[in-house]
Formats: C-alpha cells, structure tokens, sequence
C-alpha cells in the first residue's frame, strides 16, 4: 500500500493529465452526435472483426478435430480386422487365409442439414447419384453410426436419422455376441434402446454395442454405443438396454456413406429363399 501512494505522489500530475483526458473524451462522445456515432461504428466495426477472427479460429480447430477423428475411423475400418473385407477363399488348413474380398466402400460426405429434436429426424447430405450414393446405403461418422439414405438427387441426399422411430437396427452386444434390435424412442438425442436380449445373458453397464451384420446395409461391427441401463420385461425373459450413443446428433459434419458391393448378390439369394 506504502508503494503505491508513493507512486500516485510521486506521478500524481501524469494521472491527473490522463483522468481529465478520459472524462473529455467522455463528454465529446456523449454531448456530440457525429462523434458519438463514429466512435459506435468504429466500435462495431473492430468487435465484428474480433468475432469473425474468433469465430474462424474455432471453426479451424474444430474442423481439424472432425478430420483427426475421420482419418482415425479410416484407418480403422482399412486394419487388419477390417469390417469392410470378407474372406473370399475357403481353406480346410488350419494357416489363417489372408485372401480377401472387398465387400464394402465407403463414400465421404459433409453434413448440411440436420435435426435432432423432433419424433422423426433427418438430415441432408452434399453428395449424390454423382458420386455413387444410392437410396438404402448406411451413413456412418467416425464416432458410429448415424442412420440410412432415404432419397437421392444427382448431388444431395437425405437420410433417416437414428434419431428416427421409424428406423430399426439390427445390433449386438460385442463380447457375446447377442443380438436385438435398436430403436430410438423420441426422447434424448443421446440415447437409444436395444429390445429382445435373452435375459439369461450376461451384460454389464459399459458394455460395447455395435452393428451385427444381419442386414446388407450396415457392416458388422460398426460402433453404436454403451450399455447406460438394464431392464428385465416380458415377465424377465428378457432385457431392455439403454444405449448410449458415441455419435453426437447435435454436433456432425464428416460422414461416411457405406455402399455394399455385395448387395444385390445377397438381396437376390435371401429373395430366392423366401419364395421357394
């Protein structure tokens, strides 16, 4: 304190100068309407600039956020436990075969339009018929899963959202490899419900669940979530699961378009099936 009042005593002219030049510049801006209007738009202008430079500072880290997580899913989905591969030659010998076919490609895209507060949700896609996508191919994001190609144009898409009740999905739990299916029931964004588990299974909260395969829309594999909660119905035959959900609807842009290469082959198969 001592330090300081020998400082005001020592510089009290020099802070008195500046007091009378901030109480001056006050009155001109107060009292005078040229000057008072300049100094807001001057004011605006340099707050416009500061939030447009912050804004894009944000926007630059956070689309370098979304490429590291897309080129982390690509690297996972192209290992050696790749989900977009099957074994193509059949072998009696117990050596592992590392003959592979494709069976899956997968088409990047940005989303443009999107909702996640509604009973019914979808969401608009920039890529089309002209860059491969067709109506019932699965969307993924490098958290998960995110939904199915309901409509195509030559350069737009819309999907069904997982955030749909209209949508069902085939998954299972990952270390036992049980399968239900998975259904939004229109509350939280965050979750979804897995139905017809055995209830003699054994699941834990934390539990991993993902894609079963038993579908030719969505690979198997592909992450949807984690075990929240646990309910026994159906007189305990049973489990209910609450999903947590690793894709955030609220916040996506990069995606993944799946497209089967095997598709029709198999549809033709399980078509012939039913009909004989």
């Amino acid at each position: 304190m001592r330090n300081l009042l020998n400082f005001i005593l020592k510089h009290h002219f020099v802070l008195l100068f500046i007091v009378f030049e901030i109480i001056s510049f006050f009155f001109l801006i107060q009292f005078n309407n040229y000057q008072k209007s300049t100094f807001i738009n001057s004011s605006n202008t340099i707050g416009s600039k500061a939030y447009r430079t912050s804004n894009s500072v944000g926007q630059y880290f956070a689309l370098r956020n979304e490429n590291i997580l897309l080129n982390k899913a690509l690297k996972e989905l192209y290992s050696e436990n790749t989900i977009l591969y099957k074994n193509h030659k059949v072998s009696t010998s117990m050596i592992l075969d590392s003959v592979m076919l494709q069976q899956y490609t997968l088409i990047p895209g940005l989303v443009i339009n999107n909702s996640a507060n509604k009973q019914n949700n979808y969401m608009t896609l920039n890529i089309g018929k002209n860059q491969g996508v067709d109506k019932g191919m699965a969307v993924i994001s490098p958290a998960g899963i995110v939904g199915v190609i309901k409509d195509v144009s030559n350069n737009f898409s819309s999907v069904i959202s997982l955030l749909n009740q209209n949508l069902r999905i085939s998954a299972l739990v990952k270390k036992n490899g049980y399968y239900g299916t998975l259904k939004w029931e229109g509350r939280s964004y965050e979750y979804a419900s897995l139905y017809d588990l055995p209830g003699h299974i054994n699941i834990n909260i934390g539990d991993t669940i993902i894609t079963s395969g038993y579908s030719a829309i969505f690979p198997k594999g592909i992450l949807i979530g984690t075990v929240s909660e646990i309910d026994n119905y159906k007189g305990g035959d049973f489990f209910k699961i609450r999903v947590k959900l690793t894709t955030n609807f609220k916040n996506i842009s990069n995606i993944m378009v799946v497209k089967n290469l095997l598709k029709d082959e198999q549809l033709q198969l399980e078509l012939k099936a039913e009909n004989d």
